[in-house]
């Protein structure tokens, strides 16, 4: 098969031909079809992205979407054939997606909606499982809530404002004038984050109180204004990129709680896989229902020009989310 190998970080990645993996127990063989594209892939070809454990050479990829070719031993959720997606490897010395075939846990796999394609589906697993983790299993919005999502026109954002909205919540999202209409196209009302402050837009919609629930999707000091915007007396700020050092003292004068998401740890511990494929059936059910979609971004790219795909994520000029198409 080919595959894009990394082999120095920061150095181009360069097309190998290597034997097609053969899947173990538990395990599915697939050929892939699409690779999604999310910043952290360009941070671990940087070598930016510890956290991610990369092990050289690496074959990068984190969500992947293709068609079974080879079930392991023990493997009944799948047959030969099915279509399958799953945010499956490319970090921690696993294989990712960015090769003709590759081995996965079945139980990282969700079967792929008729509703969605092989595109599609690939740019949905990391950010709508790091949008659910956040917002579902950690803050568990629920109908009535309030929700802020900063930075809701991303890749993150965008599943975290659909998902806040078909559960109930009435929502709001930070971004850029650019982005109004996306935001305001998901369900949510928008905020300037350019020309609004903090005090203003919680003064503003609701009433000083705050926020129910805040997700941050941006970290630095956007985190440190998610404390002091979430609500008094329960508030739950929420985020994604939470790396670094802050400053508590708002958040514990509002009496509200912080949660982390670490969307990866199932990945490089080595557990709750099964959590991963349940979490992307409940994409499926939104996606079914009409109440879930996925930004893409227009430009078609191949193994070949994986790297320019890279760079377009890095210049900030993708208009939804990347595919490399391995397949042709």
């Amino acid at each position: 098969m080919q595959a894009l190998v990394l082999t120095s970080f920061a150095a181009p990645m360069t097309i190998e031909h290597l034997p097609v993996p053969q899947p173990g127990p538990g395990q599915v063989l697939v050929r892939i079809a699409a690779s999604g594209v999310n910043p952290l892939d360009t941070k671990i070809a940087a070598g930016t992205a510890p956290h991610a454990r990369p092990r050289l050479p690496a074959i990068l990829g984190i969500d992947v979407a293709g068609t079974v070719a080879a079930l392991g031993d023990g493997v009944t959720t799948f047959h030969v054939g099915a279509t399958v997606y799953g945010m499956a490897g490319g970090i921690g010395g696993i294989q990712g997606s960015l090769a003709e075939y590759g081995v996965f846990d079945a139980a990282l796999l969700a079967p792929v909606p008729e509703s969605l394609s092989l595109r599609e589906a690939a740019a949905l697993p990391l950010v709508f499982i790091t949008a659910w983790e956040g917002l579902m299993d950690r803050a568990r919005v629920q109908a009535g809530d309030t929700v802020l999502v900063h930075g809701g026109a991303g890749g993150v954002g965008h599943m975290a404002v659909q998902l806040a909205v078909a559960q109930g919540a009435t929502v709001f999202a930070t971004g850029s004038a650019a982005s109004r209409d996306t935001i305001e196209a998901l369900g949510a009302r928008f905020i300037d984050y350019r020309t609004s402050t903090v005090d203003g837009y919680v003064a503003e919609h609701t009433g000083g109180a705050g926020f129910d629930i805040v997700y941050d999707t941006v970290g630095g000091a956007t985190l440190d204004a998610s404390f002091k915007a979430a609500r008094l007396h329960g508030g739950h700020v929420v985020s994604c990129l939470g790396w670094g050092t802050f400053d508590l003292s708002a958040l514990t004068a509002r009496a509200a709680s912080y949660s982390g998401v670490f969307t990866l740890l199932p990945l490089l511990s080595g557990q709750g896989h099964a959590r991963h494929g349940a979490i992307l059936r409940e994409a499926n059910k939104l996606v079914d229902a009409g109440k879930l979609r996925v930004r893409l971004d227009a430009r078609r790219f191949g193994l070949r020009t994986a790297h320019d795909a890279h760079a377009a994520q890095m210049d900030g000029s993708a208009r939804g989310k990347l595919v490399v198409d391995v397949a042709d």
